[in-house]
C-alpha cells in the first residue's frame, strides 16, 4: 500500500510537468516566420483575429471573456477583425465604427448576435445602419464614422496585420506578434487558454532575457 501511494504521490507530482510539456511548437502552436510588430508596449499582446459571422468565434467568446478576467498583468488583449473577404472587411468596418462612436459595449455582443441569428442579412452598410439606429445610434453620425478616413485607416492596418499573419481561419489567437494557435490546434477551448497563458510565460521571459542582453 505505501508503495501504491508513493508511487500515486511521484505521479501527482510529476503530472503539472507533463501537463506543461503537452503543448509542442508545430503542433498546439506555430511560430510565425516573420513576427508582427506588438501595439501593447511592454506588455505582451495577445490578438485574437475574428469574424461576426464566425460560429466558432461565436462560441468562444465566453470563455474568452471569462479568460480575460485572469488575464496576467504584464499582458495585454486586443482584437482585430479578420479581412480575407468582402464580407469580413465590411464587417471589420462596422466594428472599427463601433470603436469610433464609443459604443463598442453597446453594439458587439448585439451585433455579434444578431449576424449569428440572420446570416446574410448584415453584409451592407444600409442593413448594419438600421441595425444600430435600433440601439440608439444617430444613422448620420454612424454613416461618417463609417466612411471616415480614421476608420479607414485602421481597416487598411487590419488588412495588412491579416495579410502578415497569413490569417484564413478564425478565430486565431497570436501571443506577442509570434506564436500563433486556435482551439483546434491547441485541442479545444480548455486547452487553448491553458496554452495561452504558457505562450505569455514564455514570451515574457523571451522579453526580459533580450532586455537584459548589454
Amino acid at each position: 500500500m505505501r508503495r501504491l501511494m508513493g508511487g500515486c504521490l511521484a505521479m501527482l507530482m510529476l503530472f503539472p510537468v507533463l501537463a506543461r510539456a503537452e503543448f509542442t511548437e508545430g503542433r498546439q502552436y506555430m511560430q510565425v516566420p516573420f513576427p508582427t510588430p506588438v501595439e501593447t508596449g511592454n506588455k505582451v499582446e495577445v490578438r485574437e483575429i475574428f469574424w461576426y459571422g464566425c460560429s466558432h468565434c461565436y462560441v468562444l467568446e465566453p470563455g474568452l471573456t471569462r479568460w480575460l478576467k485572469k488575464l496576467p498583468a504584464n499582458a495585454r488583449f486586443v482584437r482585430t477583425p479578420a479581412t480575407a473577404a468582402p464580407r469580413w472587411v465590411i464587417h471589420a468596418q462596422a466594428y472599427y465604427s463601433f470603436e469610433a462612436l464609443g459604443a463598442m459595449g453597446k453594439l458587439h455582443d448585439a451585433f455579434f448576435k444578431a449576424v449569428q441569428e440572420q446570416p446574410g442579412a448584415l453584409n451592407d452598410e444600409k442593413a448594419i445602419t438600421d441595425f444600430v439606429a435600433r440601439y440608439g445610434i444617430d444613422r448620420k453620425k454612424f454613416t461618417e464614422a463609417f466612411n471616415s478616413f480614421g476608420v479607414r485607416l485602421k481597416l487598411e492596418k487590419a488588412k495588412q496585420v491579416n495579410q502578415d499573419l497569413n490569417i484564413n481561419s478564425v478565430p486565431t489567437l497570436v501571443v506577442d506578434g509570434k506564436y500563433l494557435t486556435s482551439a483546434a490546434m491547441a485541442g479545444g477551448e480548455e486547452a487553448l487558454f491553458k496554452l495561452l497563458d504558457q505562450l505569455i510565460g514564455k514570451a515574457a521571459k523571451e522579453r526580459n532575457k533580450k532586455a537584459a542582453k548589454p
